[in-house]
This record gives C-alpha cells, structure tokens and sequence, in this order.
C-alpha cells in the first residue's frame, strides 16, 4: 500500500460567536484558505484532483454542496471538483483520513482536504427536524451536553476537576499565543466588522486571560439543574476553517516537494448514541492497533474538547502524561468549529512535533450520536 503525506496545512483564526469572523460567509472563508493553501505550497491546480470539505451545518450559506462552491469561489479551476463531507465533530478529520485513503489506494496523487463551519452565520442544528420513531423506540436519545453529564456521573467527575481541566486549557493556549506556537499554521484573515470598518484577525479569539476558578464556579450548569457541565468546561462556539494538501510519493517527486508528515493510520468506531462522546476511547485503541504502536509510542496527543468529562473520561482509561495532551490548549480555549476543527487538532500536533523534534501524534475526537475518530501521524 502506498504512503499518504502532508505536504502543508493552514486554518483561519477562530474567532468567537458574532465575534471578528462573524461577518465572513462561511463559503468565502473556506475559499480564502483553499487559495492560499495553493499559493503557499506552489501546486498546480488542474494536478488537484478532488477537494474534500467537511462541514456539519450544511444549510444556507453553507449549504448547496459548499464543498464544490469554495473551490469556485477560491479560483481554482472549473475542472477540480469538490464534495462536502459531514462526521458531524469529526468531518475535517474525515476529509483527511479519506484523502489519506485515496492516495494510498492509489486512486489519486494531490488532494486537498479542508473544514469549515461559521457558526455564528449558521447556527448549529438549523439543518435538524424530528428523530424517526424507528430511532427514539431504540434510543433514549439526548443533547450532546447531557451526555456530557452521563460521563461525568459514570467517572466520577466533579465540577472542580472539570473547571480546572479548563482553566488549563486558557493558560496553556494563551501561554502558546504569547510564544508565538500557532504563527506557522494560521492565515491572518482582512475581516469586514459589523460597523463597516476591516479588521486583521490574526489569532484565535476564544482564549480568555481574565479567566478565574472563581468565576467559573459563578456559572450555572446548562444541561442538568444539580450537573456538572456549564459554558466553562465546554467548547466555544466558534467560526473558522482550515485546509492542509495531502499528495502521494509520485506527486512529491514531481513538485520536490518535502512533506512534513506521513499519515500512519486512522480509525472511526461506533458507541452507545445515548452517552455518545466516549468513542475516543475505543478509537485510540484502534488506531494504534492498526499502527502496530503503542500509546507510550505517542510524543503528543490532540483530543477534541468538545466537553471536559470527554477528555478526562479518556483520560482515565489512558493515564497520559498530561503534558504531552493538548500541550497548546483545546477547543475550550481555542473554539470549536464543528466542520474545520480536525484540521486544526493535525496541525497543531504537526507544530508542536516538528518544534519539539517527536515523531508520533495522536488526534483524536468524540462524534455525535455516538461515534469517534482518529489518526496518527508521523513528523518526517
């Protein structure tokens, strides 16, 4: 089988609900890093063959196949086609993992596989209506942030751990926004504001400096009135895409291009839709199964917080050396948007191994109605 490489990767800062991006269709952003993911990596457009766009919300401004419209909207030529992709959480990992797939197969040699999601413009669950008596007979089927509350009941996760997860979280991606960790991987985006004005958005705006455990001990639970999960442990939400080009031994040659990482393996696996956020932990196993690593192999590891009681669930089961687990913060602190945010968990891994000088990351994230993914990577 053959190999599937990252040749180069960028996303857009996130920035916050009705925040610096909000005025950003979601279609135009996409396209902004899809035209400078070519510019910077100097490939021939017609050599792209496929554009794989993972988006959750597909409606409105996001909807009529923005997979084929951003490519449009970028420039890029009639003659490279685009399909949008939705694993719900997990849909820019999906992008990549089924680029990966392609060019090992020996299907396709240049791929680009990106994300986005503006959920400020197109709010999630707006694409939803009524669940089929066929799947609520089945399932007692509930709100993502319930089962947030399902986890933390089954591992014994208290409001404090959970609140202090998060704090963490803040410190450690305003601690790398001060270093300068997340430079390489984002595109400064020209923003138009609400007030008519432009403005540079240049970092992710989620981080909060300001933050305290005493504040966050003053917000209410949201999900459960005696619960654990508020809008502190949970992730923002957010608008941002993201966008990295895949391509094939043959093509690197032709390009002499030297890619940063090798795609070493990658999983999805089914759970339980009613607690639903634990699949990263069967996911990781399985990953590193198909790897033929072992986790003590993994120099860091990028798990999506969607919710806190999701990584610290993962967490137990693993007993990671936590320094080495979102090392530059997570979706707590940086944002969540659904359709871009496994690109951004493969280049922040991808960051950190090439400064760090590891080998192995380990990306992972818990899906909706009861699904995960996850991928390796190896730094070249």
């Amino acid at each position: 089988m053959a190999d599937a490489y990252i040749v180069d990767g960028l996303r857009t800062p996130f920035g916050r609900r009705n925040g610096g991006l909000s005025q950003v269709r979601p279609d135009d952003l996409a396209a902004l890093t899809l035209r400078h993911l070519v510019e910077r990596t100097h490939v021939e457009p017609m050599d792209i063959e496929d554009v794989r766009l993972g988006c959750v919300t597909q409606v409105g401004e996001q909807g009529y196949n923005i997979g084929r419209l951003a490519p449009l909207i970028a420039g890029l030529p009639v003659e490279v086609p685009g399909v949008s992709v939705n694993r719900m959480c997990g849909s820019s990992l999906e992008t990549i993992n089924q680029s990966a797939q392609a060019i090992m197969a020996g299907v396709h040699d240049v791929m680009i596989a990106a994300g986005v999601e503006s959920m400020s413009r197109v709010p999630m669950g707006s694409d939803g209506s009524t669940f089929s008596d066929g799947l609520t007979g089945q399932y007692n089927i509930v709100p993502q942030g319930i089962s947030a509350e399902m986890i933390a009941e089954k591992w014994h996760l208290s409001r404090e751990q959970l609140d202090a997860f998060s704090l963490e979280s803040h410190r450690r991606a305003l601690h790398s926004q001060a270093e300068g960790y997340f430079v390489r991987e984002i595109l400064p985006v020209d923003a138009p504001q609400a007030d008519g004005s432009t403005r540079t958005i240049s970092q992710d705006e989620g981080p909060r400096a300001d933050t305290t455990l005493e504040k966050m001990a003053t917000l209410r639970t949201v999900f459960k009135p005696d619960g654990v999960v508020t809008a502190a442990n949970s992730s923002q939400i957010t608008d941002g895409a993201s966008a990295l080009l895949l391509a094939s031994e043959t093509a690197l040659k032709k390009y002499d291009w030297t890619p940063r990482a090798r795609i070493v393996a990658m999983s999805v696996v089914g759970v339980d839709p009613v607690i639903m956020l634990t699949g990263p932990i069967p996911a990781t196993a399985k990953v590193l199964s198909k790897a033929g690593l072992k986790f003590s192999d993994m120099d860091v590891v990028e798990i999506n917080e969607a919710f806190a009681s999701v990584v610290l669930a993962w967490g137990e089961e693993y007993h990671p050396d936590w320094s080495r687990v979102n090392p530059h913060g997570g979706a707590i602190a940086l944002g969540h948007p659904l359709g871009a945010s496994g690109g951004r968990l493969v280049l922040t891994a991808l960051n950190h191994l090439e400064r760090t000088q590891g080998r192995y990351g380990l990306v992972t994230m818990c899906i909706g109605w009861g699904m995960a993914i996850a991928t390796i990577i190896e730094r070249l």
